[in-house]
């Protein structure tokens, strides 16, 4: 079953979690934007409120949130309410399909990027941003998660399986991107986005066939 019922729950303290780390939020945003192209027909797969969605461009979202999907219209995106591992769309629908903060909560990861592959172009494009599991902010979530509602029941991944599930779903060629280097409360401005992976806890991946 899909996990969203602490969105559903606590949607406001979601929304809170932008505003009380918004460097944070723009260093994460700022790293997407190097990676999601601003033309063509997009997809965000785990949609939420549509933080990510709005400013990236990115025109439909499909999420399980009732509560999420309503902030994401407000932002501008045609919302449909679905699980990331039955998307309802034909094959080869999208340009770009996104996937922010997601991964770690849906039900089958497999299924979440084969279903992704099959949605987009096959010139498309499919962008993930996440938590390291393996980085410093990744491993304070991972001891800390049964204190936190929305990441209570989160399995989180490291780059490295990530990569591995990818490439099991079809995806051969990687662009990556990180940010984040020191813990959230320190954070103050944004942080630089480089290249690469493993010393930044925000990574973002940019998988093509």
């Amino acid at each position: 079953m899909p996990r969203a019922a602490p969105f559903e729950e606590h949607t406001e303290r979601y929304e809170g979690w932008f505003e009380e780390y918004e460097p944070v939020y723009r260093s994460e945003l700022e790293a997407l934007r190097r990676l999601v192209p601003t033309t063509g027909y997009g997809l965000e797969i785990g949609v939420g409120s549509g933080r990510f969605a709005g400013p990236l461009g990115i025109q439909v979202g499909i999420d399980p949130s009732r509560e999420m999907l309503g902030y994401a219209r407000d932002r501008g995106v045609e919302v449909v309410r679905g699980v990331a591992e039955h998307l309802p769309f034909r094959d080869g629908t999208f340009d770009t399909a996104l996937i922010v903060t997601t991964i770690c909560f849906v039900d089958d990861v497999p299924r979440t990027l084969a279903e992704a592959e099959r949605v987009l172009d096959p010139s498309g494009r499919l962008v993930l941003g996440y938590i390291d599991r393996e980085s410093p902010v990744g491993q304070v979530y991972q001891e800390t998660k049964a204190e936190n509602p929305f990441y209570r029941e989160a399995t989180f991944v490291s780059t490295d399986e990530l990569i591995d599930a990818l490439e099991a779903a079809g995806f051969t060629d990687f662009e990556f991107v990180q940010t984040v280097y020191r813990w959230i409360d320190e954070i103050d401005e944004p942080e630089p986005v480089e290249s690469g992976y493993g010393e930044g806890s925000f990574v973002g991946i940019e998988a093509t066939r």
